[in-house]
């Protein structure tokens, strides 16, 4: 199968970084659990824009720690014959050190895509699973008839409550819960 794979909170625990940059930039706290909707209605878009550029910096890219689980899992999918496309909402001035993060954390895969539109993309190179976290991405490929795949978090839930989507708490469970699709 193909399987395209998001970074940011779905590799690794974005929110946290975005929330240090919000509070050291603006003095605007974006606690996680309250995060309840795809839109950050605390910052502007201006200062979100700031927010996001800081936290894919060449140094913030290299400083991430992938979720327990993700590589282990991306590295068996892979393994097994899996084809990996890693995609991502991020400037393409950002590729170089993506890369370079992906090859530091040992992930393996076959192409990365920086660019603000992975469903279109993905639509191009057939792929058959998306995990991703946005809700609007999910719906945008599950209307794509691509297999969609998510790590929970508050601003997903209800996707998982309500879509034909396959939800995991951490990586192993993903990778547990992507099983019978992975082996068709």
């Amino acid at each position: 199968m193909r399987i395209a794979i998001d970074i940011d909170s779905t590799l690794h625990h974005y929110w946290d970084v975005l929330s240090d940059a919000a509070e050291r930039r603006f003095g605007i706290d974006l606690p996680y659990e309250q995060q309840l909707d795809w839109g950050i209605t605390r910052l502007k878009p201006k200062q979100l824009e700031v927010c996001i550029a800081e936290t894919h910096t060449d140094e913030a890219i290299l400083a991430a720690r992938p979720y327990p689980g993700a590589v282990e899992a991306v590295t068996r999918w892979h393994a097994a014959g899996h084809f990996v496309h890693v995609t991502t909402h991020r400037h393409q001035r950002a590729h170089a050190a993506t890369e370079r993060w992906l090859h530091d954390i040992g992930l393996p895969f076959d192409e990365l895509y920086c660019s603000f539109d992975k469903v279109t993309r993905c639509t191009e190179i057939a792929i058959d699973v998306l995990v991703d976290d946005s809700p609007v991405n999910i719906q945008r490929a599950l209307d794509a008839g691509i297999v969609v795949a998510t790590l929970r978090h508050p601003w997903n839930v209800d996707v998982c409550q309500e879509e034909d989507v396959v939800c995991g708490a951490d990586w192993p469970e993903l990778e547990r819960n992507l099983e019978a699709v992975l082996s068709r």
